[in-house]
Order: structure tokens, then sequence, then C-alpha cells
């Protein structure tokens, strides 16, 4: 494994990067940050504190004052939070205030790891532009809301396969029209459409991309 090594992942919601990212950290001995958890904490802190999400003073304090360890707080997968994660997503003081941690986490991770994986919506494109290789994760907005919907009723959720899709779609929406940093596919990024391939097909194809990068570095 070649030291210092950043691999940048996006995608839309529920398309199989956090997955992936996991996996990889474990198979390449990297550190994994879930971005799309940083803003999710920012919407908890906000609602937490009886703010508004889509008021960017609120999200902002929320943002400035958050505490990492708060990323595995099971209450960041609700989807109340989820949509409103989104919301802040889009405010660009908020994204402001939590890029220099995203880039400070990928310059320097953790110890012993030997490299980062982070996974978002614009790590390729504007938290990590020089990673050493990026990665767009897709798939169909309907397999995306089945994906989504099983996850729910795992956890004994409400999920309406309708209503999760909507969600889906707006969500969609507001991530790749927002005015600073959309989701979008980075110029020299490899694109992996997961559709019609289960997480085993895609980690292999991501880490044989892997794989062959190293071999360069050495």
């Amino acid at each position: 494994m070649a030291p210092g090594i950043v691999i940048a992942i996006d995608g839309p919601a529920a398309s199989g990067k956090g997955t992936l990212a996991r996996r990889l950290a474990a198979r390449f001995d990297l550190a994994h940050l879930d971005t799309g958890k940083l803003y999710r904490a920012t919407a908890l802190g906000a609602l937490e504190a009886g703010g508004d999400p889509a008021d960017p003073a609120a999200a902002v304090k929320a943002a400035q004052n958050l505490d990492i360890s708060r990323l595995t707080d099971p209450r960041l997968l609700h989807e109340d939070v989820a949509r409103a994660s989104s919301v802040v997503a889009a405010i660009p003081t908020v994204r402001e205030a939590l890029l220099q941690l995203q880039r400070d986490f990928a310059r320097q991770p953790p110890a012993p790891a030997k490299g980062a994986v982070l996974d978002g919506r614009d790590i390729g494109t504007v938290v990590c532009p020089d990673a050493d290789l990026k990665l767009f994760i897709t798939a169909g907005a309907e397999s995306r809301a089945a994906r989504r919907a099983k996850e729910l009723r795992q956890d004994d959720a409400a999920a309406i396969y309708d209503a999760v899709l909507q969600d889906m779609k707006e969500r969609d929406a507001r991530d790749s029209e927002r005015r600073v940093a959309p989701l979008a596919v980075a110029p020299d990024a490899v694109t992996i459409d997961t559709t019609l391939l289960d997480a085993d097909q895609v980690f292999e194809q991501a880490s044989d991309l892997i794989a062959r990068l190293c071999a360069t570095r050495r």
C-alpha cells in the first residue's frame, strides 16, 4: 500500500458508496470518513438546539460546534435527519465550516492508517480534487429507493417504497442543483453503476483499481 494515498468516493444516496468505502478502508488499511454524517450531525445538532436546519445561522453554529464523536449516533440514520442534512448541506457557510475538517482528515489520517478514503457528494470535485483515485458510485433511483426501504424495514421503521422513492428524487435534486458544491462526477472519476451489481462485485472492481494504482507507486 502506497503511503499517504487518498481515495475519493462520491455518489447519490443509497448508491452503495458508504458500504464500499468502509470495506476498502479495512482492506487497504485506510482511515474512513463518511462526510455525509458530518452534515447529518450538523442537522441533528441544529434540531436538538431547537433551530431550523434551513436557517444559516443555526446550521453554521451547529457545524462549528460539531463533535466528531457524534458520527456514531444512531439517530443520524433517521429519515428526518437525512432530509435535514441535505438542507444544511446546501448552505455555503456550513460547507465552508466543515471543509477544512475533511481536508485535514485526508492529509493527516489518524494513525496507524496508511491513507484515507472519504465518501460523500463533493469529495472528488471540491474536498480532495487532487485525490489519487476518484470513484463515482451510482444506481437508478428505483433501485436505490428499494435498498433504502429495505434498510428502514430492518430497523423496524415504517418504510413505504413510493414515499422513499419520492424523497430520494427530491434529495437528488437538492444535491445536484445546489449552487455550492453540487453532486457531480469529477472529470477524472471512474464511474461504477451498481444497479445490477451486488456489493461484492463493486468491491472487487474498486479493489482492482486501487491495487493497480498502488502498483504504479512501487
